[in-house]
């Protein structure tokens, strides 16, 4: 089972993917409710200027992408904090697509940062948190993804992102079954749609919008929780849970109808 997180005073949090959206959002609840937050992403002049406003946090740049820089980011973390408690894997881009307007570009880009940076991450904290569990600590061991409701089942325009998030679910899912039964958590966070910059950039109507910082209560909420799956908001993820269900001769054409895109029978 899950542990069921509700203190995190003192807690020792790395967050990739922390420069904006719902990991700087979560970085600053969590630096507020007392633990040390280790913020990592590219872009290093937002790491700085998150950092300064977070008490014994630490910014530390790290390209998702780039096995090597987990690595590295990871041992600095050993040097400095002797590991860490919680990681949480926030990176992910969004490209709008459809099968007409894709290429080898944008297929590198979606799988690299959503779901292979993830499967590194992983494999770089898997190994360091199970030596964790000899003993000499009482603080809950976990890691945690960032996935998508897209990942349910495909959606329009979701050609590569709800692919690489369906994939990412599998993936969370799995690590569950292998080490949840090792006293080390695995959390799946499925966001329907969050005001961020990356949905900022949609011109379609998004359902169900909700502000990072409601995001940021309902994935605290999760953790105290201790279940697997963490999914808001519920009207919206619960519905696409609902649809996920039908066989494909009804999920299909309902869905065109559902978003405004065309179906042309076959």
């Amino acid at each position: 089972m899950n542990p069921r997180i509700t203190d995190w005073q003192g807690l020792r949090v790395w967050i990739v993917g922390a420069s904006s959206g719902i990991g700087a959002a979560l970085a600053r609840e969590l630096a507020a409710r007392g633990a040390r937050v280790a913020v990592s992403a590219r872009r290093r002049e937002l790491l700085d200027r998150l950092a300064a406003d977070l008490p014994q946090s630490l910014a530390l740049p790290c390209d998702a992408a780039d096995p090597a820089a987990l690595e590295a980011a990871a041992r600095k973390l050993d040097d400095l904090w002797q590991g860490v408690d919680v990681a949480i894997y926030a990176a992910g881009v969004w490209h709008p697509a459809s099968a007409s307007e894709f290429d080898g570009a944008r297929i590198d880009a979606t799988l690299d940062i959503n779901l292979r940076g993830a499967m590194h991450f992983a494999a770089v904290l898997v190994p360091r948190l199970l030596r964790r569990g000899d003993g000499s600590s009482r603080s809950p061991r976990a890691l945690a993804f960032v996935g998508s409701v897209a990942g349910y089942r495909p959606l329009p325009r979701a050609l590569l992102y709800g692919t690489s998030k369906a994939a990412l679910n599998y993936f969370a899912g799995a690590l569950h079954l292998d080490l949840a039964q090792r006293g080390l958590g695995v959390f799946l966070i499925n966001p329907g749609f969050v005001e961020t910059p990356m949905t900022a950039v949609n011109d379609f109507p998004m359902p169900a919008l909700v502000p990072a910082g409601r995001a940021v209560r309902e994935i605290l909420a999760g953790f105290a929780r201790g279940r697997f799956e963490i999914h808001f908001p519920r009207r919206l993820s619960w519905a696409l849970k609902a649809l996920a269900l039908l066989p494909d001769a009804l999920y299909f054409p309902l869905i065109h109808t559902l978003t405004g895109t065309r179906h042309d029978a076959t």
